[in-house]
């Protein structure tokens, strides 16, 4: 029997924070200590014999890895705490991702607190499996990022993709990626029977993260055009991905490219010739489905679904802690 690992976890009411819970409560090498909510203090949290701490009652001493789902810029300041105490990290928010301050200042409009803190991987253990293997500070991706680059990694990793062609993105989330915090345009009237766009083009935040991670795979590509929409859903990510093939490779040669690359991947699901990947494919579940239609020789459709609380953020973090500590990587997660 494997020794049990001591976790805390901050931010635990939220949304991500509740599916994170959920996971580790039924991991059978995690003996979770602690879960973070200075809102809902004193209440329990729910699939635990635990009720939520206030981040002053809680001690880094008593764990051994930290997840933290909090808000960046908050974040980073308890990583770092975490890290001087000989705690390992992984971090959900989007603090330790970019690779750069100046990067991060360019998309999320202030300094970072700890830039010697952004040397961590990126948690996208289809792609960086090596690089997250025993580490002690991991951050993991974002939804949008972690559902587009899935769709796109087989193309970038083998050369594919016409050289300074755009990468269209066309993504829609379900309303739980907003946060659990209200806002006026999440409230059930504003959401039900609507369908919208927001932070199209260039605006979202998370355009700096996917492209970081598209060029480290093919620096030739061109212009990333991402516009994320608000489904009237509940939970469930989808990325509709419209890209130009380079010369030699056809749009009908790709189903075989993505089931080679994905062959042993127990998470990813490349679905057969002519099915269409849904929400209902991955809604509560901790992987991806990926489909794929070849428009013309050159052109090719990818449509790439996540549950953007599981693969998208609190599934995602196990599977990078399993790999950090050395546990089977799908450890409470099929």
């Amino acid at each position: 029997m494997e020794q049990s690992v001591r976790v805390g976890v901050y931010g635990a009411s939220g949304y991500a924070g509740l599916d994170l819970v959920e996971i580790l409560a039924r991991h059978p090498y995690v003996d979770l200590k602690f879960a973070v909510s200075n809102t809902y203090a004193g209440q329990a949290v729910p699939h635990t014999n635990l009720t939520y701490a206030k981040t002053d009652a809680v001690a880094l001493a008593d764990v051994d890895l930290v997840f933290l789902a909090l808000p960046h810029g908050v974040s980073a300041q308890v990583a770092h705490e975490a890290v001087e105490a000989g705690v390992a990290v992984i971090d959900l928010s989007a603090d330790l991702r970019l690779d750069t301050a100046e990067s991060y200042q360019e998309w999320y409009g202030h300094e970072h607190p700890y830039p010697e803190m952004l040397d961590a991987p990126y948690g996208l253990p289809e792609i960086h499996r090596a690089s997250i293997l025993g580490k002690r500070v991991v951050a993991a991706p974002g939804c949008y990022p972690t559902t587009t680059l899935l769709g796109l990694y087989p193309l970038l990793k083998h050369g594919w993709l016409k050289s300074s062609r755009p990468i269209i993105v066309d993504a829609k989330s379900g309303v739980s990626g907003a946060g659990r915090e209200p806002k006026p345009t999440t409230h059930f009237v504003e959401v039900f029977g609507n369908f919208s766009p927001y932070n199209p083009g260039r605006s979202h935040r998370h355009v700096g993260e996917i492209e970081q991670e598209i060029h480290k795979l093919d620096d030739s590509v061109g212009t990333l055009i991402f516009t994320p929409h608000l489904l009237p859903v509940d939970r469930g990510l989808m990325a509709s991905i419209y890209v130009e093939l380079s010369e030699g490779h056809t749009s009908d040669q790709a189903q075989e490219l993505y089931e080679e690359t994905y062959s042993q991947e127990p998470l990813v699901d490349v679905l057969p010739p002519k099915a269409q990947a849904t929400l209902r494919h991955v809604v509560r579940t901790n992987g991806a489905a990926i489909s794929l239609t070849p428009v013309t020789p050159e052109y090719l459709h990818i449509t790439s679904v996540t549950d953007n609380l599981r693969k998208g953020a609190s599934g995602q973090a196990v599977q990078c802690f399993n790999l950090m500590f050395g546990f089977p990587e799908t450890t409470a997660l099929i």
